[in-house]
């Protein structure tokens, strides 16, 4: 037992650290006696008050007065002996002199110039390992177009932006890792922390791709270690910063897997910050990962952490928040607004990420930042705290993109990316295939685009099914017109999933499209081997048909592909799904598809938009309720034809039968190029019927010239 620190604890005796002194117990015997003195044990209890502290008493005794200087360890200040209850007890350094004390580093009281303290917070965002990535952009919108990013160039100019300042920090909103390039994904993203180092982050907040290989990976990448597998870097040792998250907490015990809060001290001021993530984490990575942890209401995570944060004398409180914000007028909206409104008024700045938008907005006397995306730029925030009662009374912000032409790469961090880029060079620059054109989109914004028509094509062609399906989220990067290289191919799908194939019937192919379709969005999903209409106001698929226009039989079973991610997700997929096949990792599909097509550089390969997913303003309805009509073909033999004056006075959207059984055991329906035309303007739904079986075509989805339909055998 140490008797002198047990003394201290039960408030039996006071602190009294004399130059020099030994630092490494400094801490804890001050931590002790500032507990007792909180808690007014002993010598502290207020209801019976020590008249003077053992120095003071020996002090008077002796007649000779105190002499010593006494120093504040934390403002790195110091007062004439006089003044020693100036300095809290478990700040107190004592000094025989004001040489020793500035020896120390410790300066007189009073000689501060400016009385409040200005800190300068360098923010990022939704890095996503893209270190190594640049980007032509006009973010001034002048017309003129610049590189900007590419994590070289941000160090310098971040480093510039430090020169500055004297109390300066670098941290981050969440998803910095997850997501990435080549060069830091294929090494299990552990070159951008390396790089994240170099810059010298001081704190950060998790979001949601920080748990894309779940909870035992993060925590791997936080505390050290090789990769199980051996896929990262030798001798991998983690942060050397804190990465935060107040609302993720284990199921069961509600312990915090990560801290909630840390707490940076600049010069005697203390500044709170506090990581919180989107409650949406729960939906947006793979399930199995994070099965031991759940993701609670940021917004109470978040006063419980300002709670504990002012029981320690903290008023400056900054969070860094993964949840997104968009810009308003002077102002902001989004989910980072809603906290803003509801969260302590001892909050003062909010870093958001998660949707990569440019914000810089107050909400309720909070200011609230996002600086874009991918290393592109970056927020310089400017806080000027009051140093009497340790709150931020001024804040600003200013986005700031890199344009690459200000600055010179770092060469540290140059290094950095070389060493990684020469060792995967080979796998990445293997060239694939050729692209007529750029081919961009992720999420169906305005019908099907031809990125995901090529994804999604890749999948159904893989698991040679009938259907297939690939989320927006799961598209991370655009395909330049030009040569494909595999590079190119995993920037679009670097998460790693499977490819898994599922049994399902056409009514569950319904339930799946409707359950896809955001309100505020509209579709998710890229599709192959079907098309569908859907209406925009109803937020409802009308239609499913094959791609020749045909209805898909809503009792029938059909395959579906989707990956991993899609199909172990809460909700149809997982849930309506039956006889899973898994296949191979997503990207070994698309790069085996693309080499498929066999393209050259005089013969690339083409993908557009083809009608896949279209919007309309019918209703979805049950065949009944469309107006039944039947047209008798001519009565020929083996050739059965309509005419097409019939075919021009049907209304619109109608359900046209036409029976072309004859007692022939071969007959053949045609439609002409006008009749199909009219058919498909009048969005009519066609059946060919021999008497014993039937055939259904969408007509407004049917795309090719003419229609013929056979029957044989009385078989259609």
């Amino acid at each position: 037992m140490n008797i002198n620190l047990e003394m201290v604890e039960q408030g039996f005796a006071s602190t009294y650290f004399i130059a020099p002194f030994n630092e490494e117990v400094y801490p804890e015997y001050q931590a002790a006696v500032k507990d007792a003195k909180d808690n007014g044990l002993g010598i502290w209890n207020p209801e019976k008050p020590l008249l003077e502290l053992p120095f003071v008493f020996r002090a008077n005794d002796d007649q000779k007065g105190f002499q010593r200087y006494v120093g504040n360890s934390d403002t790195k200040e110091y007062v004439v002996p006089d003044n020693w209850a100036d300095v809290p007890v478990e700040k107190r350094v004592f000094f025989a002199s004001p040489e020793e004390a500035e020896s120390y580093g410790y300066t007189p009281a009073g000689d501060r110039v400016d009385e409040n303290l200005q800190v300068q917070l360098l923010g990022f965002n939704d890095l996503h390992g893209k270190i190594d990535q640049e980007y032509e952009l006009d973010p001034d919108g002048d017309g003129v177009s610049k590189m900007y990013g590419r994590i070289d160039y941000v160090t310098s100019a971040i480093k510039e932006r430090e020169q500055d300042h004297p109390n300066s920090f670098v941290v981050h909103a969440g998803d910095m890792i997850g997501g990435s390039s080549p060069v830091s994904g294929l090494l299990q993203d552990e070159p951008t922390v390396e790089v994240m180092e170099t810059i010298g982050f001081d704190v950060g907040s998790v979001g949601n791709h920080e748990f894309d290989e779940g909870t035992e990976e993060l925590l791997r990448m936080v505390n050290g270690g090789e990769h199980p597998e051996g896929k990262g870097t030798p001798e991998y040792d983690g942060m050397d910063f804190p990465l935060l998250c107040a609302n993720c907490v284990y199921k069961g015990s509600g312990d915090p897997m990560l801290s909630p809060y840390y707490i940076e001290k600049v010069d005697g001021v203390d500044i709170g910050f506090i990581g919180v993530t989107t409650e949406e984490t729960a939906n947006i990575v793979m399930p199995e990962g994070i099965q031991d942890i759940e993701f609670t209401d940021p917004t109470i995570a978040v006063n419980d952490a300002v709670a504990e944060l002012q029981r320690q004398g903290v008023e400056s409180i900054v969070i860094l928040a993964h949840i997104p914000a968009e810009q308003d007028g002077d102002g902001a909206t989004g989910e980072a607004a809603d906290l803003a409104r509801n969260v302590d008024d001892a909050v003062d700045v909010i870093l958001a990420a998660h949707n990569h938008q440019v914000v810089d907005g107050m909400v309720d006397n909070k200011l609230i930042v996002q600086a874009s995306e991918y290393g592109k730029a970056f927020a310089d925030i400017d806080l000027e705290i009051d140093r009497k009662t340790g709150d931020i009374i001024q804040k600003e912000a200013e986005i700031v993109f890199v344009d690459q032409s200000k600055y010179t790469p770092d060469e540290d961090v140059t290094a950095i990316l070389e060493k990684y880029q020469n060792q995967i060079g080979p796998i990445l620059n293997d060239v694939i295939g050729y692209n007529a054109t750029d081919l961009t989109g992720d999420y169906i914004v305005d019908g099907d685009h031809g990125l995901g028509n090529l994804l999604a094509d890749a999948m159904n062609w893989a698991m040679d099914s009938d259907f297939a399906m690939m989320n927006g989220g799961g598209i991370r990067d655009d395909l330049l017109a030009g040569e494909v290289t595999w590079g190119d191919l995993y920037n679009i799908q670097p998460f790693g999933n499977t490819l898994m194939t599922v049994e399902v019937t056409g009514d569950d192919i319904y339930t799946i499209l409707n359950e896809q379709i955001s309100s505020q969005y509209g579709p998710d999903y890229s599709v192959s081997g079907l098309h569908y209409t859907w209406n925009s106001t109803l937020n409802e698929v009308v239609k499913v048909t094959l791609p020749d226009g045909t209805q898909i039989d809503r009792d029938e079973v059909y395959t579906l592909t989707v990956n991993n991610f899609m199909g172990t997700s809460e909700g149809p997929i997982k849930d309506l799904g039956q006889n899973p096949v898994t296949g191979p990792a997503d990207i070994d599909a698309t790069v085996d598809f693309v080499k498929s097509l066999n393209s050259n550089p005089d013969h690339p390969f083409t993908y557009t938009s083809e009608g896949r997913i279209s919007e309309t303003d019918k209703e979805p309805g049950d065949p009944g309720e469309q107006p039944e009509i039947e047209i008798e073909p001519k009565r020929d033999f083996g050739v059965a034809t309509v005419y097409t004056r019939e075919i021009r006075e049907l209304d619109d959207g109608v359900r046209l039968t036409i029976n072309i059984e004859n007692g022939w055991k071969y007959r053949v329906l045609f439609l002409t190029k006008r009749q199909v035309d009219l058919l498909r303007e009048k969005e009519v739904t066609l059946v060919v019927t021999n008497g014993s079986g039937s055939t259904t075509f969408d007509m407004a989805s049917y795309h090719k010239l003419f229609l013929f339909v056979c029957v044989k055998n009385n078989e259609m």
